[in-house]
């Protein structure tokens, strides 16, 4: 059986009433755009809750409180992961989402517009085409370390607002040690499994990486 909505209160049990129903309306938003344009895989969005959403909290996991007017950008957004969970989760924060397939961004603008999500905007860019500057990049398994640095290189802020230094929070699975060492970037691996316990989180990280 698939995780409900219900996982995602379990793992954050803090949620505002709003927060509780946006989270449950993407059950429904998702599955209806999906079907129209595949940004899931027809298999994964019956795990919608584990793979897409609760994966993508897992960089809420590692950094908990953001400051309000934290600029985030989410390269290589797809139907809207990690940006969509996290800008529900972070309402005071702004996110930046770009894909360079437009038709990903309808999705994410649909979605953004049926749950009444204030804090998204979503572009039709490569990344590395932007001039706008921000405290975080974002991603999801974009590609390797090494592509992926030198399209964001130039993105951040001087001035760290946060916990944390401004950088990169990558969301990675598998054995990432040659990955980092190729990539020559100072980069922390964060287990998942050590946030949520279920086996899909066994071998998948939070990487960060000052910049």
């Amino acid at each position: 059986m698939n995780p409900t909505v219900d996982i995602i209160y379990k793992y954050f049990p803090k949620l505002t009433p709003v927060q509780k129903e946006q989270f449950a309306k993407l059950e429904e938003v998702y599955p209806f755009w999906n079907d129209q344009i595949n940004v899931v895989s027809r298999k994964d969005i019956e795990s919608l809750y584990l793979k897409h959403v609760l994966h993508s909290l897992g960089i809420a996991k590692f950094i908990t409180e953001l400051t309000p007017g934290t600029r985030i950008l989410d390269v290589g957004t797809g139907g809207g992961f990690p940006g969509i969970p996290l800008a529900i989760l972070f309402p005071h924060v702004h996110f930046h989402l770009v894909d360079s397939i437009g038709k990903k961004i309808k999705v994410v603008r649909e979605v953004a517009e049926a749950i009444d999500l204030k804090n998204v905007e979503a572009d039709h860019i490569r990344a590395e085409q932007l001039d706008y500057k921000y405290d975080f990049v974002v991603s999801r398994a974009v590609t390797r370390l090494a592509d992926f640095a030198p399209w964001i290189r130039n993105k951040f802020e001087k001035k760290d607002k946060n916990a944390i230094p401004n950088g990169i929070l990558y969301l990675k699975g598998g054995d990432l040690k040659e990955e980092i060492k190729e990539s020559k970037l100072k980069a922390e691996l964060h287990p998942l499994s050590s946030y949520f316990d279920d086996e899909f989180f066994d071998t998948k990280y939070v990487v960060y990486v000052p910049m």
